[in-house]
């Protein structure tokens, strides 16, 4: 009877994933793959839109909800949030009644930055050159926030697109600088220290080792980064963008290793939009080792991608039911989403529909 037995095959069978960065499992079920789609599906972003809009509160020259003028920048564009989710003028306090109602004060700030001063462009539709400005960008923020005695981890990211909850299509992401380490980060900081003391090496070094050795999730690569599908994925199409070199944070980033970074991140967001030939949504955000002032070794900068797009343009995943209540879930393998995005063109598709249009 054993002998009938089937072999366990990862891109069959329903199985669980770890994933060291957090400590938590997901469950994986790639036979749900083949189930037809009867439920929500999503107006894709198809909207032309113009170089300059004057309705739009982040183009050059135009006003703000507080009254105040953007300048008629021509690059990046960097400011105070004018609606942040936190601020510096909170009062020190706190609650906790018999340790089961805890609140405490929390300080911080938000930034926002305007990638370009283009209202029609995205990440994947600026050159490498414009990419390597926000690149720095996001460098000189993290020093200088970084650096004050109030702020203790800097959170920065990006929300593309309305189905991630973004209410302006004009290029541009956040910074989120606050006294405490966020969940995320936290977690991910405690694995990577634990995994540190243990092992005397980086987590995430010897883990990309092993990808590049398998080579199974890898999307792309140059000379200093390498993105890839992580093993643990919850997003179908989630990525984990790292540098070759271990490093903390983007101040030991080397020049060449900033253009890089502006390469990959182009390469891979061209990839995202040409997978179902749309502008395509996502959160991503860069993690990288807290600002108070100590050495953190066990920290190997990264940068996370969760696009929620499934199926096509129009059909999307959502994070219900078991996801909520058990452990979070996906029916797609990595290993699967990761050759889709490998074999798909470096040439985004509205340049390749321009050529086709204007022979």
């Amino acid at each position: 009877m054993a002998d009938s037995m089937p072999v366990f095959d990862l891109t069959q069978h329903p199985h669980r994933r770890y994933n060291p960065l957090n400590g938590e499992w997901l469950l994986v079920s790639p036979h749900r793959a083949l189930r037809p789609w009867q439920g929500q599906e999503e107006e894709p972003d198809t909207a032309a839109r113009p170089p300059y809009d004057p309705t739009c509160y982040l183009c050059p020259g135009n006003g703000r909800a507080n009254g105040t003028h953007n300048p008629k920048y021509t690059g990046t564009f960097v400011f105070d949030n004018d609606f942040a989710a936190l601020r510096d003028d909170v009062p020190d306090g706190q609650l906790n009644k018999r340790e089961l109602l805890r609140a405490e004060a929390e300080t911080g700030l938000g930034r926002v930055i305007c990638f370009s001063p283009r209202h029609d462009l995205t990440l994947p539709e600026m050159d490498v050159p414009a990419i390597r400005n926000v690149v720095d960008v996001w460098t000189e923020e993290y020093r200088t926030l970084g650096a004050r005695a109030d702020i203790g981890y800097v959170q920065i990211f990006e929300n593309k697109g309305a189905a991630m909850g973004c209410s302006n299509p004009h290029p541009h992401g956040q910074i989120w600088a606050q006294r405490t380490v966020p969940g995320e980060p936290a977690k991910e900081g405690a694995q990577q220290l634990a995994y540190f003391q243990e092992h005397g090496r980086p987590l995430l070094a010897d883990y990309l080792a092993v990808e590049l050795e398998e080579n199974q999730r890898v999307v792309l690569e140059n000379e200093h980064w390498v993105a890839l599908v992580p093993f643990w994925a919850v997003w179908p199409f989630e990525t984990l963008l790292l540098p070759r070199r271990a490093v903390a944070d983007l101040t030991q980033l080397s020049a060449a290793e900033k253009d890089g970074l502006a390469d990959a991140l182009r390469r891979l967001t061209i990839r995202y939009d040409n997978l179902f030939n749309t502008s395509f949504p996502y959160s991503a955000g860069l993690h990288q080792s807290p600002t108070d002032g100590e050495e953190h070794p066990e920290w190997h900068l990264h940068m996370h991608f969760y696009p929620p797009l499934l199926r096509s343009a129009t059909v999307r995943k959502f994070m219900v039911g078991y996801e909520l209540l058990g452990e979070p879930q996906r029916d797609i393998t990595p290993e699967w989403a990761a050759e889709k995005l490998r074999n798909l063109s470096e040439v985004h598709y509205k340049q390749h529909t321009y050529a086709l249009t204007n022979p």
